[in-house]
């Protein structure tokens, strides 16, 4: 044999290995992409609602990307489910509609109580708590100046911004369902409501106060100090995640296990994920040990503006 014969058969040889081993590669490859991708397929969906937002368009943009992390952390495909206002959520979670719903301390009571809903973890925010406020020169400087005269607040049935303010004014001795003209509307129409004289005084919580009080300075308006709080509630309750009856309980411990484990991950998603609305998430952490005990001054609220069917102790 030739050592031309040689070097064409060895040529051959190392040609057929080499396509060997880059065929066997390649089918490596696919199998350990095939290994990421099934699980993806197959991940059992989980839907989430948020009270405070409407719209999906509202939702991907404030808790687009901690629902990426959730996804990512628990290994559930996170789909979200937009609810048109706080009743619609506790309907949607007590018909099975929904599965998570993200809420605050007002709405957690109701579902408690109509929806048998199951607490997943809390959410901590620093400086949450209800705040009275007038105009510095207005004359007012306690809560029973108030008396007959108009007060504006938020939403009905938000916990920091009608209910807290409610009970505020209650716990400094009026009686504000009698004795105040209540009007509700969106935090930047009350605000503004104040500064025209429109309205005595606001109530929200603190945490907005303070952006507004802050945008009015850079925006060439009133300094803080034409600003007076003359009542402010203790701090509130923590919002929660709440799961829907039907959910398993492993489904709920799987849930819980991501939020221990990862939690900065989590936050960092919330705080940094490009939304405005999370900003009062700033600071925040994650509390897993909460008593139904730790709601009860939310109860009283309830039966401060007249719905003592939620003022009920549910337990521990």
């Amino acid at each position: 044999m030739t050592s031309l014969t040689l070097g064409l058969q060895n040529s051959q040889f190392w040609r057929h290995n080499l396509m060997f081993k880059s065929l066997k590669l390649l089918a490596s490859s696919v199998l350990l992409s095939l290994s990421f991708v099934i699980p993806a397929a197959n991940a059992e969906t989980v839907r989430l609602a948020v009270t405070d937002l409407v719209g999906l368009e509202e939702l991907q943009r404030e808790f687009g990307a901690f629902r990426d992390k959730l996804s990512e952390v628990t290994g559930y495909d996170i789909e979200f489910t937009p609810v048109t206002n706080r009743t619609a959520a506790v309907e949607a979670l007590r018909f099975k509609q929904v599965d998570f719903v993200l809420t605050g301390p007002a709405e957690y009571v109701v579902m408690q109580k109509r929806a048998d809903a199951k607490v997943v973890v809390g959410f901590s925010r620093p400086d949450y708590f209800p705040v009275i406020v007038t105009m510095a020169d207005s004359g007012i400087t306690n809560v029973r100046d108030l008396v007959g005269k108009r007060v504006a607040m938020g939403s009905v049935g938000s916990t920091s911004r009608h209910l807290g303010p409610i009970q505020a004014l209650a716990d400094a001795g009026i009686s504000p369902m009698e004795d105040l003209e209540l009007v509700h509307t969106k935090v930047p129409v009350l605000w503004e409501s104040l500064k025209r004289g429109d309205a005595a005084a606001v109530g929200m919580n603190h945490t907005e106060f303070r952006r507004l009080r802050t945008q009015e300075m850079e925006n060439g308006g009133h300094q803080p100090g034409a600003f007076r709080v003359i009542a402010r509630g203790p701090d509130l309750p923590n919002d929660l995640l709440m799961a829907g009856s039907h959910v398993s309980d492993e489904m709920i411990s799987r849930l819980r296990d991501g939020f221990v484990n990862h939690s900065d991950g989590l936050i960092n998603s919330i705080v940094n994920g490009g939304g405005t609305d999370v900003d009062k998430y700033t600071g925040m952490r994650f509390i897993s040990n909460i008593k139904d005990s730790d709601y009860n001054y939310v109860r009283s609220m309830y039966a401060t503006i007249g719905y003592p069917e939620y003022s009920d102790f549910v337990g521990d």
